[in-house]
């Protein structure tokens, strides 16, 4: 073996020596073991409350704006629908001697702001008229034969349907064509 191996095992044993002897030299109290157990339990509970007591503020907090936000849309809508109020009262007050023509003008500028409000919601009427029939937008009331139009498709809306931002809010009630008439049968003549 060489000088330079036999000295560096002589100063690993003592260095091994030197930690057993530090260790041996100071053993800890289990009386002060269990303190600071007990302390860093004692901490990280009240980490542990703090953090579930900041959590319920946020849940309140996302409540509370939720609600707000809610209460907000709830006016404003109020708001856009009042106009249209106002229009059918005033056509109300007037309609003593007033014309026909003067009344249905009055019923149509009415129901264009009540549309006006409610795409300003995000609203839009669907009127699937000559479409195919979606029974995820359409609700069948009925069904017709007719030669004009395609099988399965919309020949009459008898309700609009209408979407808030892209969504089903209610499914136009249509009447479906079930493809063209059956040819008439002759009549049986049993009376002869």
């Amino acid at each position: 073996m060489s000088k330079r191996k036999q000295s560096e095992e002589p100063e690993a044993e003592g260095a091994q020596d030197a930690a057993d002897s530090t260790d041996a030299a100071e053993p800890e109290d289990p009386a002060r073991q269990i303190e600071g157990l007990k302390a860093a339990l004692n901490e990280q509970h009240e980490a542990h409350l703090r953090a579930v007591a900041e959590a319920e503020n946020v849940r309140r907090r996302a409540q509370r704006e939720i609600s707000s936000a809610y209460g907000r849309g709830q006016r404003q809508i109020a708001r856009e629908l009042l106009a249209s109020i106002d229009s059918l009262e005033l056509g109300l007050s007037s309609a003593e001697g007033a014309t026909a023509d003067s009344l249905l003008e009055g019923q149509q500028a009415t129901l264009r702001q009540l549309l006006k409000a409610l795409e300003q919601f995000g609203v839009e009427a669907v009127d699937p008229e000559g479409e195919p029939f979606d029974p995820e937008r359409h609700e069948a009331v009925s069904m017709q034969p007719s030669e004009s139009a395609d099988a399965d498709s919309v020949i009459a809306v008898m309700q609009k349907g209408y979407l808030i931002q892209g969504r089903l809010l209610r499914a136009a009630r249509v009447v479906v064509c079930s493809g063209p008439p059956a040819a008439a049968e002759p009549a049986n003549d049993a009376d002869d």
